[in-house]
């Protein structure tokens, strides 16, 4: 199998998950979105719907905020170009589903292991702020910081964006 694995990190509102969707649309085949997000309230599901309106059309959607491993592997075939936004609601949804985040984040990089495709998948890098002051936030953080680095190993490419400029940590930057 032939998988071509992009991390994408950065802040809020960094420009991250727009330089991920440029990276898909630019090139050929399918285009897929893995949404993990959940819609909780109002605020949420009016952003969802931007985010959709946005990307435009030509995007097939797969809303999955726990399952994202056997999303990978039911749509991250060969010729196809899937962007996972983002890491870090999905690591949120397992924390709040008390699940076992080492053995989800093992099955995910078993996953993308196996996938033979185009994924791009975007995370919120968390650990470059003040440590938090409670210990689900601390949690959250350490978690992402592994999650980061395991994802960052097997990545054939990782770019971080701050001010919607992109900076290549591994690899070449297309």
């Amino acid at each position: 199998m032939s998988a071509d694995i992009t991390l994408v990190l950065g802040g809020a509102r960094s420009g991250k998950s727009r330089h991920a969707e440029g990276l898909v649309t630019s090139a050929p085949g399918p285009r897929v979105y893995i949404a993990t997000a959940q819609i909780w309230d109002a605020e949420m599901a009016e952003r969802v719907a931007r985010h959709k309106d946005d990307r435009g059309p030509g995007w097939t959607t797969v809303e999955e905020p726990l399952d994202l491993p056997g999303a990978l592997r039911r749509h991250a075939v060969a010729g196809t170009n899937v962007l996972v936004d983002c890491l870090t609601l999905w690591l949120s949804n397992l924390l709040m589903a008390e699940a076992d985040v080492p053995a989800k984040a093992a099955e995910l990089l078993g996953a993308l292991a196996e996938v033979d495709g185009r994924v791009v998948l975007v995370s919120n890098e968390v650990g470059l702020g003040i440590v938090p002051d409670n210990a689900l936030a601390r949690r959250f953080r350490d978690h992402a910081g592994r999650l980061h680095q395991d994802v960052a190993a097997v990545a054939s490419r990782v770019v971080f964006v701050a001010a919607g400029l992109p900076l290549v940590l591994k690899g070449n930057g297309t």
